[in-house]
């Protein structure tokens, strides 16, 4: 008589969920923002330096307002950007560092569950920095630019979340928040090189040039140009925010495959 066994399938195997569920990353999400609450400093750093660091630049050219014009849009979008990615590598790290990161991973919680939680959270205080940021530039500042305020508003959160979600991919190659710090002349500071800021990149060497097309922060630039210098919606700012978004998107995804359980 011939007996047939069942496969026995472990329960972490059996409770890894197959796609992101909505309500587990809604659940990280709430649960990431409480912990922001209690911690004022962190707020402060990324809804108010953003602010500051315009307020300062106005002023630096408080006698030359073409070139804050000129250069204000462009960091409007880079401030938000470099603001999100040093926030938020370091808070995830903290997660894996505390064991946080292994205790949720043990729960019914996927890679991608975690990850977009934490981009849902983020991006949500993303918002209220980039609506102020906005605001205080356009408004208070006189930031002057011919286009809507609002297309402004998009790339700045576009940017925003994509400081994001880099500060998440990062997160996973660094053991510790000195680690975490030292990634930001790797992967900021080439891109604010490259982006066109200071000069126009069909100027560049052209082997300079050509890394600087494969940059999310070169399209960002294009991006916030874009507004500055037409009243309509043009098709290269479309291409410009659809390339922004498309890489936030590309390198969550990337965060959430190589996302590891605790730091070794």
């Amino acid at each position: 008589m011939s007996t047939t066994t069942t496969p026995r399938t472990s329960p972490a195997a059996s409770s890894a969920p197959s796609a992101i569920n909505l309500a587990r990353t809604t659940a990280t999400a709430t649960r990431v923002l409480r912990q922001l609450c209690h911690d004022p400093r962190t707020i402060a750093l990324m809804i108010l330096i953003p602010c500051l660091m315009l307020l300062l630049l106005r002023y630096v050219f408080d006698g030359s307002p073409r070139t804050f014009d000129s250069i204000g849009a462009s960091l409007l979008g880079i401030f938000p950007l470099i603001t999100m990615f040093l926030v938020t590598s370091i808070a995830t790290l903290r997660e894996r560092t505390s064991g946080t990161l292994e205790r949720l991973l043990a729960m019914p919680l996927g890679k991608g569950d975690l990850i977009a939680g934490y981009a849902l959270a983020f991006g949500a205080v993303a918002v209220v920095q980039s609506v102020l940021a906005t605001g205080l530039a356009v408004w208070a500042l006189g930031l002057d630019v011919t286009g809507s305020a609002w297309l402004l508003l998009l790339v700045a959160l576009l940017d925003a979340l994509l400081g994001t979600a880099l500060g998440l991919f990062v997160s996973a190659f660094a053991s510790s928040e000195f680690q975490a710090v030292q990634f930001m002349p790797a992967v900021i500071f080439p891109q604010l090189l490259l982006c066109g800021l200071f000069t126009p990149r069909p100027a560049m060497h052209p082997v300079l040039e050509g890394i600087s097309n494969v940059l999310p922060m070169s399209y960002a630039v294009d991006g916030m140009n874009e507004v500055l210098k037409h009243t309509d919606i043009t098709t290269d700012f479309v291409r410009d925010s659809l390339i922004v978004a498309a890489c936030a998107l590309l390198v969550l995804t990337l965060g959430a495959a190589t996302l590891r359980r605790r730091t070794t």
